[in-house]
């Protein structure tokens, strides 16, 4: 769920019961807002739920090897950590540590990937201000504190083993900026990996303000690529 780290819960969104429709297990993941703990507390709580997952696989009657995660804003940003970091063994506890943590694809809305370049467009939000989303999640300034904001920036994390993505991302968000999807697609499409990047034309945060796309097209464009990299191809191919 998105909320700037530090607001949100799970279950205030559609795509979970509508994904349940379509066929799919949903896990709706509740993390630590950055009002009760800093990063890296919320990206650990959904590896955490990853391995959780796992370990419970049978009893659910899940497939443990066809996970997907799919977020928006503050959980865009989440479920790209949880795909990019697969093969760097950090945000681990020890909750279930005997399962990987590993998703086979990520669907990334409007996720935040590089804190430091989030001001180069003007917007809604100073992100290098004290009290700016960014700023509140690693617990400083991000201009002050470089090495922690590395370390927070799914960016950071790109590497040539890295699962399929599916980037979505409004032109005129004022709230995270578009040059925040390109910046992150430019980099996977350099490490030779499976990215998209869909543009929702005039869109700002949310999608809000859409002149050629509806919510129900834009949902269908997402559910369609986790089809597509976690469905079993007779699955996704019958009507």
């Amino acid at each position: 769920h998105g909320g700037g780290w530090r607001g949100g819960s799970k279950g205030n969104g559609g795509r979970a019961l509508n994904m349940t429709r379509r066929g799919f297990a949903v896990v709706d993941v509740e993390y630590r807002l950055s009002g009760e703990a800093l990063f890296p507390a919320q990206i650990e709580d959904c590896k955490t739920a990853v391995r959780w997952v796992r370990a419970n696989a049978k009893k659910y009657n899940l497939d443990p090897d066809r996970i997907g995660a799919w977020g928006s804003s503050a959980g865009g940003h989440l479920v790209a950590m949880m795909g990019l970091t697969h093969d760097e063994n950090v945000f681990e506890t020890n909750d279930h540590s005997q399962y990987s943590s590993q998703v086979q694809a990520i669907c990334n809305w409007f996720g935040p990937t590089d804190f430091l370049r989030m001001n180069d467009f003007e917007g809604r939000i100073d992100h290098d201000a004290a009290d700016s989303p960014e700023s509140r999640l690693i617990g400083g300034l991000i201009q002050e504190n470089k090495e922690k904001v590395a370390a927070a920036n799914p960016i950071t994390y790109v590497s040539k083993n890295d699962p399929p993505m599916f980037i979505m991302h409004g032109e005129k968000d004022l709230s995270v900026p578009y040059n925040q999807s390109e910046l992150l697609y430019a980099a996977m499409q350099k490490a030779g990996l499976d990215v998209t990047l869909y543009k929702v034309v005039n869109a700002d945060h949310g999608f809000r303000n859409a002149t050629q796309d509806s919510a129900a097209s834009l949902f269908e464009m997402s559910a369609q690529f986790l089809e597509k990299h976690l469905k079993p191809q007779t699955d996704a191919a019958s009507p």
